[in-house]
């Protein structure tokens, strides 16, 4: 771990012994010594609190070495932070955590776990265990919906008029089911303003709904040709940044939104729907037009 407050120390070494392994010293700066020493372990529980330049060198440095090695990643950073220590992390599937508590570095430490194949989590609370299996199940679920509406498949997107061309062999018929333009924004944007108007009212934790959150921040975003930061994104989903950074790694695994580096800017780094997603929410959107219906 790079240069940990002792709080930060104490948690670490918590979640540590939660999953039943003890704390290893690790010291990020070394990764820019030449050569930088093997690594100790095969999770690395790393903080990186601040984005100067030396440190984001060797969080580059170390990205690259767990890549190669198979070795699984934790980053915990700051809100502030998080843009650029979120671009260094490209290559090994780091799970980046912010401002975490105790128990955020315990999930994040089950998820490794699970990744690695000789470890098990033995002692990992039951509570985590389930909401680390609901993710998962509530993120395959949405992505095997988008598929099947940006494929046609829905009962409504059955009812459109499809565009017809023919086999040249044989001259039967294909049908073509016609992209849906994207929304306007606009709307997008208002549906975005009437939901977070809800939490100056009531409970915010009644309607948190990430990845719903996700998709109409990003929706709205590619109607109107702008780029979305990771943080950004974070605040968009109306969730903690760790709990949010779950959810857009999970998404990202499951295909439905993609990272787009920064040719310019190697210290960025931006969320993007993927193709087949943006066809999705054109569709729902297209429908939600001919029934002349505003959802939130």
């Amino acid at each position: 771990m790079h240069a940990p407050s002792s709080v930060t120390r104490a948690q670490i070494a918590d979640a540590a012994e939660a999953a039943g392994f003890a704390l290893i010293d690790f010291d990020l700066m070394a990764e820019l010594e030449t050569p930088p020493p093997a690594l100790p372990a095969e999770i690395l529980l790393v903080d990186c609190p601040d984005d100067e330049a030396a440190s984001l060198a060797a969080l580059i440095q170390l990205d690259m070495r767990a890549a190669s090695g198979g070795v699984r990643l934790i980053v915990s950073t700051t809100l502030d932070s998080l843009d650029s220590v979120f671009a260094c992390l490209d290559q090994s599937g780091a799970e980046v955590l912010v401002q975490p508590t105790t128990g955020e570095r315990v999930i994040a430490l089950a998820r490794a776990l699970i990744k690695v194949p000789r470890m098990t989590v033995r002692d990992l609370d039951e509570a985590d265990r389930l909401t680390l299996l609901r993710l998962t199940e509530q993120v395959g679920q949405i992505a095997a919906q988008l598929d099947r509406l940006s494929s046609g498949e829905g009962l409504a997107f059955r009812l459109e008029s499809p565009a017809i061309e023919y086999n040249q062999q044989d001259e039967r018929p294909l049908i073509r089911t016609p992209r849906a333009p994207l929304p306007d924004p606009r709307l997008v944007r208002r549906i975005i303003r009437q939901r977070q108007l809800r939490a100056q009212f009531l409970s915010g934790e009644l309607f948190a709904d990430p990845a719903w959150d996700i998709l109409l921040d990003l929706t709205a975003a590619r109607a109107e040709h702008t780029r979305v930061s990771v943080t950004s994104l974070c605040i968009a989903s109306g969730v903690p940044a760790t709990t949010a950074l779950r959810w857009i790694g999970q998404m990202v695994d499951a295909g439905l939104l993609e990272r787009v580096e920064d040719d310019s800017d190697r210290r960025r780094a931006f969320i993007q729907l993927s193709d087949r997603t943006a066809e999705a929410m054109a569709r729902y959107f297209a429908e939600l037009g001919k029934e002349g219906l505003s959802l939130v």
